[in-house]
């Protein structure tokens, strides 16, 4: 009870303001040397005028124990709730994404970053980072010094890339297609990731969250991001993780374009990649 009391003193400021000042979200970029860094240009990039704005970044990391689901839900179902009032994501799929992304709150990357979804360093990220094992060994994975900005995060993710667009058109409480539409877009890998999200609410009654919450359509401000197709010819050395991150597009997301069953590639081979539309 202590935790939840904090965190809502800590998330009072949502309550304020009507529309949300959005930032840019990348791909990959490349891998870093140090372990840990943190850039305090953009310390103050939560803190903008706008319908629910998180209060500025102290710089201090908070670590928090959790000791079971509940407990999990008790703190954080206030922070997914003002996140569907700001983006129109159901709470329900964003709990159940923060519980099965970060092992139920206990996972390793969770206790040593507060990222409860496993949101990657991208190019144009200007916080703090660290490894962490997980396609590939050695991932660079964004660190928070607060797991509500971790939230905040994941709304402008799913909000910001094209593929997500179409999740949007999905009634804010119809989890089950919110639940597919994300593995069809490609945020997992995991087949069984439908069912395990929709597990997680039905058991945990998650869907309640989100039947209080009335979602204003007008005040859901949501940019996608313009792409262009282009043709990549494969070359002698070229891996899917190298082109991924060389093109700032996921592994997952070539392998779907190009209808690929394996990670097997051939010299002279043409792949269809999205990139990002360098028309305003």
């Amino acid at each position: 009870m202590t935790k939840r009391l904090i965190v809502l003193a800590i998330i009072g400021v949502f309550c304020m303001g009507c529309k949300v000042k959005k930032r840019t979200t990348h791909s990959d970029g490349d891998k870093q040397k140090t372990v840990s860094t943190k850039i305090t240009s953009d310390s103050k990039k939560y803190a903008s005028k706008g319908l629910f704005p998180l209060p500025e970044d102290t710089g201090q990391f908070h670590k928090f124990t959790i000791s079971s689901v509940d407990e999990y839900i008790s703190i954080f179902s206030k922070i997914a709730q003002n996140e569907m009032r700001a983006y129109g994501i159901p709470a329900s799929i964003t709990l159940a994404q923060g519980l099965l992304e970060s092992g139920l709150g206990k996972g390793e990357l969770v206790a040593k970053t507060n990222n409860h979804f496993g949101i990657k360093c991208h190019k144009g990220w200007q916080g703090e980072y660290d490894f962490h094992d997980d396609d590939e060994k050695g991932e660079c994975f964004r660190k928070y010094n607060h797991p509500m900005y971790s939230y905040r995060d994941h709304s402008e993710f799913l909000s910001s890339r094209a593929r997500y667009a179409f999740l949007f058109n999905y009634g804010s409480s119809d989890y089950k297609r919110w639940a597919k539409g994300l593995r069809q877009a490609g945020y997992a890998t995991d087949k069984k990731y439908p069912q395990k999200l929709i597990y997680l609410i039905e058991k945990n009654r998650l869907y309640k969250f989100d039947k209080r919450v009335k979602v204003e359509r007008s005040l859901v401000n949501i940019k996608h991001r313009k792409y262009e197709s282009k043709i990549y010819i494969v070359k002698k050395g070229d891996t899917l993780y190298s082109i991924s991150r060389r093109h700032f597009i996921s592994v997952n997301e070539i392998k779907r374009m190009n209808n690929m069953e394996t990670n097997n590639l051939a010299i002279g081979q043409e792949l269809t990649l999205n990139t990002e539309s360098t028309k305003k």
